[in-house]
């Protein structure tokens, strides 16, 4: 899989079925069944076999504007549904920058879900090459330094589109000084993304 074959893969209705898929997987480890959402219609709703290809999958909690939780994993290790389900409880109680997700949250959480092409090595020779590359709005990118590495998915250059801006914001993610980037030496990935979110 291309950079580009992720583009327009699922669609739209097979994304609002992973969503439904995320919601009742958190809604279940809070002891919360919400109407219209049957067990065994969402089962039935991911029966394609697309939903079994194996993909990189993040899932996003936003409340009230904000970020609330979004775990992910960056390798095609396990299937799309697998992906959803484990990322949706993780990003719910185990992002370790937030509580773990109330049941009085719950209502309010907006739900996103990210499918991953495979990333790609991105080669440069300096920062101004770097930049050149970087395709706003469009790149996922990873970092990559000894044991440090961090990610942002597209979605952050609503953000961050300042590409200098969104490549320091990175930096400190991984823990690494923010003008690292400028230095020539990290490993950078690109990768692009097909995402769905909940309806207001």
């Amino acid at each position: 899989m291309t950079n580009q074959d992720i583009q327009n893969e699922f669609s739209e209705d097979q994304g609002q079925a992973l969503l439904r898929f995320a919601r009742f997987t958190i809604g279940e480890k809070l002891g919360i069944t919400e109407k219209n959402h049957d067990q065994k219609e969402i089962i039935k709703s991911l029966e394609n076999e697309i939903f079994n290809k194996n993909s990189g999958v993040f899932v996003t909690l936003n409340m009230d504007g904000n970020l609330r939780g979004c775990i992910g994993s960056l390798e095609s290790r396990e299937s799309v549904k697998q992906g959803v389900a484990r990322n949706a409880v993780n990003a719910a109680f185990h992002d370790p920058r937030f509580p773990k997700l109330t049941k009085d949250e719950f209502a309010r959480v907006h739900m996103e879900v990210s499918i991953l092409s495979e990333p790609s090595p991105l080669e440069y020779t300096d920062s101004e090459e770097l930049l050149s590359k970087l395709k706003a709005g469009i790149h996922g990118v990873i970092i990559k330094k000894g044991g440090a590495q961090a990610t942002f998915l597209p979605q952050v250059w609503e953000q961050l589109p300042d590409k200098t801006s969104f490549m320091s914001h990175l930096c400190r993610k991984a823990g690494l000084y923010s003008e690292e980037w400028k230095k020539g030496k990290l490993k950078v990935m690109t990768y692009t993304v097909q995402y769905f979110e909940e309806g207001e």
